[in-house]
């Protein structure tokens, strides 16, 4: 008798540890961040994923992120916030140019400003933005095959810590966050299960 009440209770426990038809998948409404339906987007896409490039990357988007910051941190009003980038994408850019040249880097760069620019699904945290068409600054750097970045330019909602980037987890660390999880119910069973037998 012992021994078929604790096959149940193990599979009750594996039931409920394990997500079923994708449900431990499922994007909650209240996981969503929500941001403007009127906002201003920057994105990057790096010339590739070698560890030169990306650096690029994200050296660019430190500078005109500073940059687009200062002229937007006093604005109120989206269409004023829409005609001062418009108006000063030269600006940006030379900003870009300007960090490429820091690194030797010679390929090409292209700066847009649109009002649909596609997004990839990302993940900051818990926090998961639906991919989508946005309005949005768009800097290609090269062929812009490599990872992108993206944040909030108005109202100014950069996820970003200046000194360690805030990203989405890689899967390494989601791999180590469940590793963890997984021993610790082991641990529990194990415990639980001693003092039962």
């Amino acid at each position: 008798m012992k021994k078929l009440v604790f096959f149940a209770f193990i599979f009750i426990i594996l039931l409920f540890t394990f997500p079923i038809n994708g449900k431990g998948n499922h994007i909650e409404e209240s996981e969503l961040q929500v941001i403007p339906d009127e906002a201003i987007r920057l994105r990057i896409l790096a010339n590739s994923d070698n560890k030169l490039d990306q650096h690029v990357k994200l050296e660019v988007r430190d500078a005109v992120n500073e940059q687009i910051t200062g002229w937007v941190k006093h604005l109120t009003d989206i269409d004023a916030a829409r005609r001062l980038i418009r108006e000063n994408i030269d600006e940006i850019e030379q900003t870009v140019e300007n960090t490429i040249k820091e690194y030797d880097v010679n390929h090409e760069y292209h700066v847009e400003y649109n009002k649909k620019v596609a997004f990839p699904e990302k993940t900051y945290g818990t926090t998961v933005y639906p991919e989508g068409d946005y309005e949005a600054v768009l800097i290609t750097l090269g062929k812009g095959v490599g990872e992108n970045w993206w944040c909030v330019l108005f109202p100014p909602l950069c996820f970003l810590d200046f000194s360690q980037e805030v990203s989405a987890a890689s899967p390494e660390e989601l791999a180590e966050e469940e590793e963890e999880e997984e021993v610790e119910v082991k641990f529990f069973l194990f415990e639980w299960l001693k003092d039962i037998f």
